[in-house]
């Protein structure tokens, strides 16, 4: 149940940082549930190998916010009804789903 919940969580964070953001696109809420599960697979394999191969500055937060926006942009190159216009939307986006996920959590 808690993965559901952190899926819908994660969604509505995409949904969102796409409101936010006129340089992110994202269809409708079904398709900010579909970014939130691919994101979620691309974090714990693409994300946790490049995490390991980085592994003498993974001490710093900046750098997983970092991680962050290039998963959120191989995201976008597997999804077709989610745009994120360039590398500087993504790492905004990475943000305000940051933020929004913590809100919306201590909420719920």
């Amino acid at each position: 149940m808690d993965t559901i919940l952190n899926l819908l969580i994660a969604g509505l964070s995409f949904f969102a940082g796409a409101k936010l953001l006129r340089g992110v696109t994202i269809k409708d809420f079904v398709q900010c549930i579909i970014v939130a599960i691919v994101v979620a697979v691309l974090d714990l394999t693409l994300g946790t190998v490049l995490k390991i191969v980085t592994l003498g500055i993974l001490s710093l937060s900046i750098f997983n916010w970092l991680l962050n926006a290039i998963i959120i942009q191989v995201a976008d190159w597997f999804l077709p009804g989610f745009k994120v216009d360039n590398f500087w939307w993504a790492l905004g986006l990475a943000a305000i789903v940051c933020i929004a996920s913590g809100i919306f959590s201590s909420i719920i």
